[in-house]
């Protein structure tokens, strides 16, 4: 019987291996959007799996601030017929790292968007609280790719208009799974982790349910970006334009971006079990955002390799040429 009950509990903790999905994960994205352009390939990978029902897009975190943020995510949302989704920037204390190459401020004058600055975008903690309200229980997915800025605040939160739950429970209450890409694993460095420490040590000391970490050393193997720049069929995309501004900027692009922030995208939505295994225990990040593992416990977890990283770097590489019809 306690056997049982035991199993019980880690399918529970872990329960989505999420490969063949039935209906559309709920997904909240947040993402920095720059310094790195890894964030172009997860966001273009997230429109994609929805306009083929394998996820229901709820809304585009910015988990730094720099000016443009906002519009940057909105020109993404608008390529892909999405210009409605709500968009979150950091209203109080953020990073304003922003991308060295400039594909940003290429994209936000090339491309339609609604948003103009910042202040036309939510507060990023209280578009989580409203969203996280309005869902079921236990319902939705965040997937983040960039600082824990935004869901160390959330956790912070007392109850409001929103709900009357303070963050944790309402966090508790309503996300059924936390995908992040960050950590260094078994220890390391790593940057999402390191650029916002206290953010870091916040949510991974008191988030009330799963975490899976997919770590630097998963995406920094997988190389995209250079099929899609020699896509001569592909024309004004800004996922595109963003790795043909990019990749000639660093030697070690030549053969593509390394995949970090895809990876996670991937995950939070078709699920790790086809391509990775999971190392349960927790993570631990000390005050200079340095980060090891504790193999005690059963509630967060890394991904661990199962088949040769070519072939997620092939999913990868097709995922993010796609083209959204028109409508």
């Amino acid at each position: 019987m306690k056997l049982k009950i035991v199993c019980i509990l880690l399918c529970f903790c872990f329960a989505y291996t999420g490969y063949a999905q039935h209906k559309p994960v709920n997904i909240i994205f947040d993402s920095d959007m720059g310094p790195d352009y890894d964030d172009v390939g997860a966001i273009a990978i997230l429109h994609n799996l929805a306009d083929h029902h394998e996820a229901n897009i709820l809304a585009t975190m910015a988990s730094t601030k720099y000016e443009g943020v906002a519009g940057v995510l909105d020109v993404f949302n608008t390529y892909f017929k999405r210009p409605a989704l709500p968009i979150g920037v950091p209203k109080s204390y953020a990073l304003e790292l922003r991308d060295w190459q400039h594909w940003t401020d290429t994209l936000l004058k090339n491309y339609p968007h609604a948003i103009r600055t910042n202040d036309e975008a939510w507060d990023a903690v209280k578009l989580y609280r409203k969203i996280l309200a309005e869902q079921p229980d236990r319902s939705v997915t965040i997937v983040t790719i960039g600082f824990l800025t935004n869901l160390s605040n959330l956790l912070n939160t007392a109850p409001d208009e929103y709900s009357p739950l303070d963050g944790k429970t309402l966090v508790a209450k309503k996300v059924k799974n936390l995908v992040c890409m960050a950590g260094k694993f078994p220890s390391g460095f790593e940057f999402n982790v390191m650029q916002d420490a206290k953010a870091s040590q916040n949510v991974y000391n008191n988030w009330p349910g799963p975490i899976i970490f997919s770590g630097f050393e998963i995406g920094a193997k997988i190389h995209a970006g250079i099929p899609l720049i020699h896509n001569n069929s592909i024309k004004n995309d800004p996922v595109k334009d963003a790795f043909i501004i990019a990749i000639p900027k660093a030697k070690e692009d030549s053969a593509g971006r390394m995949s970090w922030d895809e990876t996670a995208v991937l995950v939070a939505i078709k699920g790790y079990s086809k391509w990775y295994t999971l190392h349960r225990g927790r993570i631990k990040v000390a005050a200079d955002g340095s980060d090891s593992w504790d193999n005690q416990g059963k509630e967060q977890a890394y991904l661990v390799e199962k088949v040769d990283y070519h072939e997620v770097e092939a999913l990868i590489n097709d995922l993010i040429q796609y083209q959204p019809a028109i409508k």
